[in-house]
Formats: structure tokens, C-alpha cells, sequence
């Protein structure tokens, strides 16, 4: 499959995806993107670095932009808090150049995923096990 080809079905792929697997899968971006930040910033290439914190951004505001404050109440009222603190921590991190600054988010950000995936298929392999 072409580079293009497979950007077609990743594209089909999220659009047509569950929307319990999607926030799964913003977590796991946003993991992956603060890890890399970190590699990047061992690596002294600070555009990437913040190429991936632009990233792992992007994807807590589509998790916040997701959030239903009439359905989910007091847990989207505190995911809101959350994904706000985390927006914080990631530029202070990245302002500071410090890579373990982002430890802390990456630890929670884990920590919540494995419970979602946990509520939302009985498994902390998620939906694709």
C-alpha cells in the first residue's frame, strides 16, 4: 500500500471508528508524542520535539473538546480540569527543555487509558486484543 493509500485508510479507519476506541486512540497519541518529545529533546532536535508537543497537544484538545458536560457531569467537569493541568505541564516542559518534565503527564495519561480501556472492553489490551 502507497503512503498516500495508507493515510486514505487510517483517515476511513478513525472516522468510522467507535468513538470509546477514538479516545482510546487520542491517549495513545498523545502518549506516543510526549515520548517522542522527549527523545527528540535528548537529541537536541528541538523542531521535532516541539513538532511531537504540537501533536500531543492537539490531541488533549480533541479529548477536551469531546467532553459532554450534561452527560458525563462531575467527570467531565474533573477530565476538563485534567486535560487542562496536562496542557500546562506539557508547555512548561517543553519551555524548560526539560525532558523528564514530561514523565509525570505520560504516567497519567497511561494510568487513564488503561482504566478506560478497562471500563470500556473489560481489558487492559482495549479493543484490540
Amino acid at each position: 500500500m502507497t503512503g498516500g493509500g495508507f493515510r486514505a485508510y487510517q483517515k476511513t479507519e478513525v472516522v468510522t471508528a467507535d468513538p470509546k476506541k477514538l479516545v482510546i486512540l487520542c491517549y495513545e497519541g498523545a502518549i506516543s508524542s510526549l515520548k517522542l518529545a522527549k527523545t527528540k529533546l535528548y537529541a537536541r532536535e528541538y523542531e521535532a520535539k516541539g513538532n511531537a508537543v504540537q501533536n500531543a497537544l492537539d490531541l488533549l484538545n480533541e479529548l477536551r473538546g469531546a467532553l459532554d458536560f450534561e452527560k458525563g457531569g462531575e467527570i467531565a467537569r474533573n477530565l476538563d480540569l485534567l486535560y487542562a493541568y496536562w496542557t500546562r505541564h506539557i508547555i512548561n516542559a517543553g519551555m524548560d527543555q526539560d525532558p523528564r518534565g514530561f514523565d509525570p503527564v505520560i504516567s497519567m495519561l497511561e494510568e487513564i487509558k488503561s482504566a478506560l480501556e478497562v471500563a470500556y472492553f473489560g481489558s487492559r489490551e482495549g479493543p484490540w486484543k
